[in-house]
């Protein structure tokens, strides 16, 4: 059975809003970040509810936040189901009582922005998320890509990855 796989969104310039933010922190930090990813988003069983409060909680409707602590420092990485795919939409440093309503509000106009990717005939797949993620690298062409899960070989651009 398939389990859950975070993604980076991707923007339309190839940017990974999310990628950009973890990267850009202290290695430590952002270690953290990836084992949270990891630990509490990757490999859940589809009917599995989603980790329990304080390490997620839910924004709205199907908008969740993924809660990071690294001393005083509060992360939030907000990020929404689709099928097995978790998509990691926006990231703050959180210093405010609520995620603000901005921050709610570009991380749904992404989730939208990715539907209508994914459900398009030519699309470039989201890069996968957490420790053993690839490194993120320019993306130089757009093409049609498939996987199946569970050791099997994928397919992607005409090249076959085992």
């Amino acid at each position: 059975m398939a389990r859950t796989q975070a993604v980076y969104d991707r923007d339309s310039r190839g940017g990974e809003p999310v990628g950009e933010f973890i990267q850009a922190l202290p290695p430590k930090r952002a270690a953290k970040i990836d084992d949270f990813i990891e630990e509490h988003l990757n490999g859940r069983l589809p009917q599995e509810p989603p980790a329990a409060f304080p390490i997620t909680s839910q924004i709205e409707g199907e908008l969740r936040e993924l809660r990071v602590r690294f001393a005083n420092t509060r992360y939030r990485i907000l990020y929404q189901r689709s099928e097995n795919l978790v998509v990691l939409l926006h990231a703050i440093e959180k210093d405010t009582g609520a995620v603000p309503r901005p921050d709610i509000g570009l991380a749904r106009q992404r989730m939208a922005d990715f539907k209508r990717r994914m459900d398009a005939v030519r699309r470039t797949p989201p890069r996968a998320a957490g420790r053993d993620a690839p490194a993120s690298r320019p993306v130089t062409s757009t093409y049609s890509c498939f996987r199946v899960s569970e050791g099997l070989a994928s397919r992607c651009g005409g090249g076959v990855i085992a």
